[in-house]
């Protein structure tokens, strides 16, 4: 049997997560920013997405995510298909398929520690949303995570307190609360100095060897991509090996 088939059947057989992309397309008007992509990801797997600007990358990963619907095609998870979830079970999918983007978006007039919990905004209540109250559990959660990132001395300061790289470990571990299966990051260093960006980068591959977690990262890096252990091309849309 092929490698890869060997591995895709040897993933089923412990039971490890296995995400299917079949046939994706999304149309914006006449254009298809995607257009029949397929790919199988077996098991924990750090994959680099690359291709130039436009070629449909974020379009992909918002899709696998359900920031943007699809036009056509299906993608699963453990035999469920994502595209079709709506509501509660579509909130719950964001979380176990949580998102890392270029530009930080964090929330200016609330702490670092505040921020962080609001990767787990949907499972409160209106009124805890509201007044910001949080149990005890969940902002010790949220603490921890801060420390792993080493920046839980500035859970108490405000995101224009901290540098960029600070900033984008916030955004981090805002998507780690929710101790996600799958992490898709876009870009994640695109607003970083070398250095800062190449800490960040230590820091992802570290926590995916860690946790096993699904790591889905979109780069213009080859040095990066050549890190990853599985890489995927997108050209015009369409996948390109």
């Amino acid at each position: 049997l092929p490698v890869t088939l060997r591995r895709y059947l040897l993933t089923i057989l412990k039971g490890l997560p296995v995400l299917e992309v079949k046939h994706v397309t999304r149309r914006f008007g006449a254009k298809a920013a995607v257009d029949q992509a397929s790919f199988t990801v077996a098991g924990p797997a750090f994959v680099g997405v690359i291709g130039r600007s436009g070629a449909g990358k974020s379009t992909l990963l918002r899709m696998i995510n359900r920031l943007t619907d699809a036009s056509a095609g299906e993608i699963v998870f453990n035999g469920r298909n994502i595209l079709a979830l709506q509501g509660a079970d579509k909130r719950a999918w964001q979380s176990q398929c949580a998102m890392i983007f270029q530009q930080f978006n964090l929330v200016p007039r609330m702490d670092v520690a505040s921020n962080v919990l609001h990767g787990i905004l949907n499972r409160r209540g209106t009124l805890q949303t509201m007044f910001n109250i949080w149990p005890r559990a969940d902002i010790l959660k949220a603490l921890e995570i801060l420390d792993r990132l080493g920046i839980a001395e500035q859970a108490h300061k405000f995101p224009g307190q901290l540098s960029g790289g600070q900033q984008q470990r916030v955004a981090i571990a805002r998507a780690l609360v929710t101790q996600p299966t799958v992490l898709l990051a876009d870009e994640p260093t695109g607003n970083l100095d070398g250095a800062t960006g190449q800490v960040v980068m230590d820091l992802l591959f570290n926590l995916q060897a860690r946790h096993g977690t699904t790591l889905m990262l979109i780069t213009h890096d080859p040095a990066l991509a050549a890190r990853c252990g599985r890489t995927i091309r997108i050209a015009d849309g369409k996948i390109a090996g």
